[in-house]
């Protein structure tokens, strides 16, 4: 909690230096290291996007674990955002129905692992907390007896649905035929969603595979055809291609899963060392069949893995020259898509080699590695995986609209595309 609170006043020491206003941390993130595996799903899908209608009765389960032997008692709120997610300026009564406040009563100790841990989940929403505006939510979650340390946050929509969306894909870009980049056309119909002007009144938020550091907002249409805005040949709509995930699995520690080189155990961890990775920015491009860069919580010889699968010491390596300068992280859910401590790779000169140790659940991962200039908060695929134009992957689509009068941005319209 210390470093956490140290780096929030750092950023805010930075932003006041420049004039600037100090910026709250809304992303997605872990500050406890003894929490592990956060997971958000809808009806036991753990690949949905974490989207629900407002008012239509569904509900997003957040899931994860603490190390430890017993239970603790916990508690979670909604802060609710705008579309860039920074903080709304609306009272808690604005966009909540009943106290913003609700208790984690779900809850399970894992079985027969060598390591320990409580495995919890909430839904949201639930009876105690229920929000009534449309929008981004950041959950979070804390000890009942210290609402001020935040253990980990999660982001989640509510959206209105009611400004259908359309989507297509070209590898035919306005700057590259058929090479390294991919390039979006998007539709927005607006009849429904009580948009006055368009050109002033919605907000479009693009994202790849989930990554944060390159989601790109768009904010007037290119043209109007009736009640439908139109998005198209506009750089923020061309996307580094990228690649297919690499993946891995360390699901069972009798036998080595996929990519995984040997399997060992020293008190107290099992310690899985993968198949050494390589670039492949200078590789043709090979399908595989990816899920953008989730993970699944799996033992291969469980019923229930959320309380059955161990916790081991997962080794990732890169066969990769040093880059003065440079920073490698891992990417992918299980690291938050974050730019931290948890994700970077150190590089180690006796084996030449870019090196992380992760203390990951058992199941099956999908990762990348992306290289971070120096001064940069965005990774680039081209360095080592390689953009390469005919990659499957994974576009969310966001609408939003503030009227002139509103204080907040309503969420109109959510969607999921993948050029298959």
């Amino acid at each position: 909690m210390m470093k956490y609170l140290s780096s929030i006043l750092l950023l805010w020491l930075v932003a006041l230096s420049a004039g600037a206003a100090p910026r709250i941390d809304t992303m997605t993130g872990i500050f406890n290291e003894r929490i592990k595996t956060v997971r958000t799903d809808i009806a036991g899908d753990y690949f949905a996007v974490p989207m629900i209608m407002l008012g239509a009765g569904e509900a997003i389960t957040v899931s994860f674990d603490h190390l430890a032997d017993d239970r603790e008692f916990l508690r979670f709120r909604a802060l609710r955002c705008d579309a860039d997610w920074r903080p709304s300026t609306l009272a808690e009564s604005e966009y909540i129905d009943g106290f913003n406040e609700s208790t984690i009563d779900n809850y399970d100790f894992s079985r027969a692992t060598t390591v320990h841990y409580v495995h919890y989940s909430f839904n949201f929403p639930n009876e105690q907390l229920r929000p009534t505006l449309s929008g981004n939510y950041l959950l979070q979650v804390y000890p009942e007896n210290d609402p001020d340390e935040i253990w980990f946050q999660t982001r989640v929509m509510v959206s209105e649905q009611c400004a259908p969306i359309s989507v297509e894909l070209t590898s035919r870009t306005d700057i590259d035929y058929n090479d390294a980049h991919q390039q979006l056309a998007i539709a927005v119909n607006t009849e429904r969603a009580q948009v006055s002007d368009p050109f002033n009144d919605l907000i479009v938020m693009i994202s790849q595979n989930g990554r944060g550091d390159t989601e790109v907002a768009l904010r007037k249409p290119l043209r109007m055809s009736a009640n439908t805005a139109i998005y198209e040949h506009q750089r923020p709509l061309i996307f580094d291609a990228g690649n297919e995930y690499r993946r891995m699995e360390i699901s069972s520690v009798n036998f080595p899963g996929m990519h995984v080189e040997a399997i060992d155990y020293a008190h107290p961890y099992y310690h899985f060392l993968l198949e050494t990775d390589a670039s492949r920015a200078g590789q043709q491009y090979l399908y595989d069949q990816t899920q953008h860069g989730r993970f699944f919580v799996r033992e291969y010889n469980s019923s229930d893995s959320d309380v059955e699968a161990d916790y081991v010491v997962t080794h990732f390596s890169l066969d990769y020259p040093e880059m003065p300068g440079y920073q490698i992280f891992l990417d992918g859910d299980f690291t938050s898509r974050r730019f931290d401590p948890e994700s970077i790779m150190t590089y180690n000169a006796g084996t030449g080699r870019y090196e992380k140790a992760l203390l990951l659940k058992q199941g099956a991962y999908n990762y990348q590695y992306l290289a971070v200039p120096p001064g940069a908060n965005r990774g680039i695929t081209s360095v080592i995986e390689g953009d390469k134009y005919q990659t499957i992957n994974e576009y969310i689509i966001k609408v939003y609209t503030r009227r002139p009068t509103d204080r907040t941005d309503r969420l109109i319209g959510v969607a999921r595309f993948i050029n298959q």
